[in-house]
């Protein structure tokens, strides 16, 4: 065993988590606001004062070799502790304006804890929260308006932010006869909707016909909708409530969504701290922040 005493840089430590949570050199770097040759030097870097292998080079993609998984939640750990240390002493007077966008399910499931502990850890900091389809969240993006947003995306296609979780969608209805119902009673939100698009794709490849029952923007209306017995809807399986059947192999299987995070190039300061908090209070998937939900 060496007696070589190595003291652990944090910036690699932080580019080898970002390179690992986002499956991607080029995203950790957009990320990180360094280039790619950048971050893949910070990683061998580490790999150097580890003497340890930490990603496996030799495939597609990211992987991480045994010496990488087992650094991962010490890595992790250490981050979250700076952070947290940096939050509470170097910027306690931090100030500013963050304007966040989410669509509604997942800001009303998933956002109002971390939100409201974000808000009394930063008291200087206002909150300015979008609720909206993603299509308008982006658009709000491209034009300035917002400083953060978690989106829906599709698993294949253009990169659009850090990815956050996989999301399963699921079909669910009052009562598991409806599906013997023709057409297809649907309980759907407009478009753009990427849920209302799983749904029509799903039913139009399988030939089963279908006509909307209930169209709402509004994620109350149609919950409301459903346990009234309209219609058949689309849900995160994270968020299926008891009172609904889930509807498993009757309907044809939906394709999961993807969350991602979105910053403005170059977001620092409050954004740049509220990212770190969205980020690091999701990263284990929903199911994590949804154990107290008032319908489980």
């Amino acid at each position: 065993m060496s007696d070589r005493l190595v003291n652990l840089d944090l910036d690699l430590l932080r580019a080898f988590v970002t390179v690992v949570e986002t499956a991607s050199f080029t995203k950790a770097a957009a990320s990180l606001g360094r280039t790619q040759p950048a971050v893949s030097l910070q990683i061998r870097r580490l790999e150097d004062g580890l003497r340890s292998p930490l990603l496996d080079r030799g495939g597609k993609g990211v992987a991480l070799t045994t010496e990488g998984a087992a650094l991962l939640p010490h890595a992790r750990r250490l981050l979250r502790m700076n952070d947290e240390i940096v939050a509470t002493l170097g910027e306690g007077d931090l100030e500013g304006e963050v304007r966040f966008g989410a669509p509604e399910d997942i800001a009303t499931m998933h956002l109002p804890g971390i939100l409201g502990a974000f808000a009394r850890s930063h008291p200087r900091i206002r909150l300015a929260v979008t609720c909206d389809y993603t299509a308008n969240l982006l658009d709000q993006m491209s034009r300035g308006m917002l400083d953060l947003a978690l989106i829906k995306r599709e698993p294949v296609g253009p990169e659009l932010g850090v990815r956050v979780w996989s999301e399963p969608l699921v079909w669910v209805a009052l009562d598991a006869s409806i599906i013997e119902t023709t057409p297809l009673p649907l309980i759907v939100a407009p478009a753009p909707d990427i849920y209302r698009k799983r749904a029509l794709g799903a039913l139009q490849a399988a030939g089963i016909d279908f006509r909307a029952s209930f169209t709402s923007p509004s994620l109350a209306g149609q919950m409301a909708a459903l346990r009234a017995g309209l219609g058949v809807g689309v849900l995160p399986a994270a968020m299926a409530p008891r009172d609904l059947v889930v509807l498993g192999t009757a309907l044809p299987r939906l394709s999961d969504s993807e969350i991602a995070l979105m910053s403005m190039r170059g977001a620092g300061g409050p954004a740049g701290l509220l990212a770190q908090e969205v980020l690091r209070a999701l990263e284990r998937g929903p199911l994590a922040v949804t154990a107290d939900r008032p319908d489980r």
